[in-house]
């Protein structure tokens, strides 16, 4: 599979990755043995970049990460987890519930400072069992997660202490790249235009559907030669079922307008004689600024359909076919 380059840095991706929220139970539970065999058919279909996080399954996918990769050659694959959130037992009956089934027994608190920071990749590298990770996110920053108010001490945390820490990492050696892992545009501008990042995890704000990071975030990335890592291409769902009773777009049920532009939207496809999820899984790839698409599942058929998606021709032609149909969200 093709290589693709993060930022300015050595540090190179293949261009499809797999995301580790499913393996950590998100929406419904995973046995180990699934993950397992979902994580070997990836290795099998060529992924050498692996994306997980302590927030997935509350540290269940970072354990499943790093069972799997303790014994594959340290410098055949890309390893990246997070950072922002940290852990603490509890009994059972107080596990958080934040749509991970059957997680490990913890509850978590946010710290984006320098001491947070650090404290979360040694959890992390003690959950992993090894020695090297690659990127760390800063995970779920903005607005999105926390509102407005709790986004400005958050963000003041970070930029007086948090950066600090990862500069500090990759001057070491222990991460070789840094960035974000958010699902908005505006908090990526608010810290570019204050540092430098070499990456970008960005879910669901640019795909075929949601284009918000067009006007001023990949501009942005080109001129910082910041890579972008996309994830959530299908938008929650609705680009891969279509238009059907039940169809999620960002995690809520499908509204009428949305339902009628993905209906819009399959028939271009259905003219051009390929599915729209093809259309939708490659089309992040066409931005030089994206240095590869996530794929998450917790199903080895499931992973084994997406990657086959790669092989479907797409003209690129097509896509601006598209663009008359795609949304873009509120920054403010």
């Amino acid at each position: 599979m093709e290589k693709r380059r993060i930022g300015k840095t050595a540090l190179e991706v293949t261009e499809v990755s797999f995301g580790g929220a499913a393996i950590g139970g998100l929406y419904r539970a995973c046995s180990r043995e699934a993950a397992m065999e979902t994580l070997q058919g990836a290795w099998e279909a060529g992924l050498r970049y692996f994306d997980t996080a302590p927030f997935y399954g509350f540290g269940l996918s970072e354990r499943r990460f790093g069972d799997f990769l303790r014994y594959k050659p340290r410098d055949s694959y890309a390893l990246s987890t997070k950072v922002g959130r940290l852990f603490r037992p509890v009994p059972e009956d107080q596990v958080p519930d934040h749509s991970y089934v059957d997680p490990l027994p913890f509850a978590l608190d946010y710290d984006y400072s320098y001491d947070g920071i650090m404290r979360s990749v040694d959890f992390s590298y003690a959950r992993l069992g090894l020695n090297k990770i690659d990127i760390l996110y800063v995970h779920d920053i903005g607005a999105y997660t926390h509102g407005a108010e709790k986004t400005k001490l958050h963000f003041r945390q970070f930029m007086d202490g948090g950066l600090k820490a990862l500069e500090e990492l990759k001057r070491a050696g222990t991460i070789s790249a840094y960035g974000l892992g958010v699902n908005e545009v505006q908090i990526c501008l608010d810290v570019m235009r204050r540092a430098p990042l070499d990456c970008i995890l960005l879910a669901s704000r640019y795909s075929l559907l949601d284009r918000t990071a067009e006007a001023e975030l990949l501009p942005l990335c080109r001129e910082q030669q910041t890579s972008l890592v996309i994830g959530g291409v299908f938008n929650s769902g609705i680009l891969a079922t279509g238009p059907v009773q039940g169809a999620h777009f960002d995690y809520q049920p499908a509204s009428r307008d949305m339902l009628d532009r993905v209906d819009a939207m399959e028939k271009i496809a259905g003219e051009g004689g390929y599915p729209l999820a093809a259309a939708a899984f490659q089309f992040p790839l066409h931005e030089p600024t994206v240095a590869t698409v996530l794929t998450g599942t917790a199903k080895l058929a499931n992973l084994t359909r997406n990657i086959e998606l790669l092989d479907t021709n797409v003209p690129g032609t097509e896509y601006a076919k598209y663009r008359p149909y795609t949304v873009v969200q509120s920054l403010t």
